[in-house]
């Protein structure tokens, strides 16, 4: 994205900057006037507008008026002679971005120019992400992180939730199936409608079928009423049935069907019910090892992942464990009254060396362990994963790893703590602005919205 809209009068003007814009690798298109310009810039226009302000007709302190009355968020640089100083400084305070002094310096335009294309590109993409997620809860305060891994996954998700295929969530015990199952249901088209989750392994055998399709009263003993079972429970909405590999393989068997011709008979009853819901199931092992191990059906399982989801373990995602850690503190500070006694860089190298076997759940409950803690807050960590640590010659994350890591840490918590202004994190971390946008640039992070 690098489209400019260039306005002045004066031809000659306008070649001269085309030419050395064109010259900077941006597209520019051209006008005599600001009438003819106006019909070319709509709210999704994805660059800049570059304006004399003294023009016959429409001048470009009107022109700018009109363009922030279509979106108030495209940036508008103005070229301003001498004598003009004052009004472009007035336009600035009524919106426009910049103004350039004529005779112009060319590199000063570009530079300028640069600046206002950065500017609109995360605007952009702001609002590309507001719209994905329009009237469903925040993915990424749901899931927090932005390993290539996590960000593959949310990409993923962005693009199946709004359908209503159903879904296999496969991964480790702790990495978040569940949030992610209830994360997809309020991106869906069935987010108005219920959501249910039923973990397989905690219902008896004997129950199980009753848990799922309901019962009338007198079906067996102890069935003193009518039970409405989860599927129909869910008819208008998402069932989440976590270790399904659990479920009573005969009652596999009952929920292929109900899921073929969408439709239950509850324990007792003559008559069947029609359903519609959407099934997002979870597994913690590999579905071919239950299925020749005889706790899964095969053909279930076909019916079953129509998207197959693969959750990463935290430990294949480590450069995510200081943002996660930071905001598990947050939250368990405000869940206990607590304050928040940052960890030191000793203790994000212990996290960093660990291999939680627990995954997330794990990290979030030592983070409560950290808060309620009365240790000093460089002992809190090591002392609290001591009794767990695992083999560090195998398993330790290298020192230019653990520092890559330590450093990425540090700009992103400097980007959230100064609301993404630039000047502020330049001044915090004290490091010229070219390396920190190359170091933006090489961890993958953006100023935040």
């Amino acid at each position: 994205m690098r489209h400019v809209i260039l306005v002045d009068d004066e031809q000659s003007v306008r070649d001269s900057a085309r030419q050395w814009l064109e010259l900077s690798d941006f597209i520019v298109k051209d006008f005599g006037d600001a009438q003819t310009a106006l019909h070319h810039i709509e709210s999704d226009y994805d660059g800049i507008v570059l304006s004399d302000v003294k023009m016959p007709g429409l001048d470009g302190l009107a022109f700018q008026k009109k363009i922030a009355s279509i979106d108030p968020d495209i940036p508008v640089v103005l070229f301003t002679g001498h004598g003009d100083i004052a009004m472009a400084v007035s336009a600035i305070q009524g919106g426009a971005y910049d103004f350039v002094e004529k005779p112009f310096d060319p590199e000063r335009i570009v530079e300028t120019i640069k600046r206002a294309q950065e500017k609109r590109s995360l605007i952009l993409e702001n609002r590309r992400l507001k719209k994905a997620l329009e009237g469903c809860e925040d993915i990424d305060s749901r899931l927090v992180g932005t390993s290539p891994l996590m960000r593959s996954l949310k990409k993923e998700i962005g693009h199946i939730a709004p359908t209503v295929a159903n879904i296999l969530i496969l991964g480790e015990t702790g990495t978040g199936k569940e949030v992610i199952a209830r994360a997809i249901h309020n991106m869906s088209s069935l987010k108005n409608g219920p959501y249910l989750a039923l973990n397989c392994a905690t219902i008896s055998v004997n129950m199980a079928e009753s848990e799922l399709f309901g019962h009338v009263g007198g079906a067996f003993t102890g069935a003193q009423g009518k039970r409405i079972g989860k599927l129909e429970a869910a008819n208008g909405g998402t069932l989440f049935l976590d270790e399904l590999n659990s479920m009573p393989m005969d009652v596999q068997g009952k929920l292929l069907r109900a899921l073929e011709v969408r439709e239950i008979t509850p324990l007792g009853a003559n008559t069947s019910h029609s359903v519609d819901f959407r099934l997002i199931s979870a597994m913690n092992e590999p579905p071919r090892k239950a299925i020749d191990e005889g706790r899964l059906r095969e053909d279930l399982y076909f019916r079953i992942n129509t998207v197959e989801m693969m959750v990463p373990p935290l430990r294949d995602r480590k450069e995510d464990i200081p943002l996660l850690f930071s905001f598990f503190l947050e939250r368990a500070a405000d869940t206990y009254g607590k304050t928040v006694d940052p960890p030191g860089p000793g203790s994000i190298s212990a996290l960093m060396g660990y291999e939680w076997p627990g995954n997330v759940r794990q990290l979030k409950s030592l983070a409560e362990r950290y808060i309620l803690s009365s240790l000093p807050a460089e002992e809190r960590i090591p002392k609290l994963l001591s009794c767990k640590v695992v083999d560090r010659r195998e398993s330790a994350v290298s020192l230019k790893d653990q520092v890559t890591l330590f450093e990425r840490h540090l700009i992103q918590e400097s980007l959230i703590r100064n609301d993404g202004n630039i000047k502020s994190v330049i001044t915090d971390l004290r490091i010229p602005r070219r390396t920190l946008n190359e170091k933006m640039v090489k961890y993958n992070l953006k100023r935040p919205e």
